[in-house]
């Protein structure tokens, strides 16, 4: 009998990369953003990887341990982050709406959380299209923008900072999208999706971001431990979350 190859890093060695210091704590809800990267991610052969904006993760690096990978940012400062030192990955100063790549340069492309951020959303996704290859693969991530808030529990309100905060800080120029929104970027119906960051986990979320030292969230985080198991082991692809992701084929 023939072994199966995996092409992408099992689930397992995948969750324990997480970059979080405490990631069943304070990187919670990162670990359940990589389990639904994890889960819409093809199990197919990668030569050649592109990670738009990919910034100091490395995430896409992680997921497809044998793929040659190029993440281009717009922080040119990044390129000196520890991931973009990797032997395999090259940095790349440029722009997601001006890709600076030939046609069907890539196997697979990865934007985790771009969209929201580039008001030309639009000619990111025809770049995106452009420079993967025919049967490519497309993988996002992206708040759900019917479904995200912060905080999103009213509760939470005095420890946690106003969401326009946040968006500020994090450079949104939109809160997100809905899954119709993304298939109209790119032209089809996405081939996989899997929400994260369900109802329960949004409260480890919620204390992650709030203005709480460092003891006093871990505390927190303590208390909620058994909303958040639940809302693990519970999480399944068809799951509500407040954040999407979604895989795109090209034809």
């Amino acid at each position: 009998m023939t072994a199966t190859v995996a092409y992408k890093l099992p689930l397992g060695q995948f969750l324990a990369r997480n970059p979080f210091p405490e990631p069943l704590t304070d990187g919670l809800f990162y670990r359940d953003k990589m389990r639904a990267l994890h889960r819409i991610a093809p199990d197919v052969p990668v030569v050649d990887l592109l990670e738009v904006g990919g910034g100091q993760s490395g995430v896409s690096a992680m997921l497809y341990p044998q793929a040659k990978v190029v993440n281009i940012d717009m922080d040119a400062s990044l390129a000196e982050a520890p991931c973009n030192k990797d032997p395999r990955v090259t940095f790349v100063h440029g722009d997601a709406t001006a890709l600076p790549f030939p046609d069907a340069s890539f196997d697979l492309l990865t934007m985790f959380d771009l969209l929201e951020h580039v008001p030309d959303d639009a000619a990111v996704a025809r770049e995106a299209l452009r420079v993967v290859r025919p049967g490519g693969w497309i993988l996002v991530s992206t708040p759900d923008r019917e479904r995200w808030r912060y905080p999103y529990y009213r509760i939470f309100r005095p420890i946690c900072p106003p969401e326009e905060d946040l968006f500020a800080e994090w450079g949104h120029v939109r809160r997100g999208y809905t899954q119709t929104e993304l298939d109209a970027l790119f032209g089809q119906p996405a081939d996989k999706t899997c929400a994260f960051i369900n109802p329960l986990l949004a409260l480890s979320h919620d204390v992650s971001f709030s203005r709480l030292s460092r003891r006093r969230r871990r505390l927190l985080h303590a208390l909620l431990a058994p909303a958040s198991v639940v809302g693990w082991f519970t999480h399944r692809m068809s799951t509500p979350g407040t954040e999407i992701a979604a895989a795109w084929r090209r034809p």
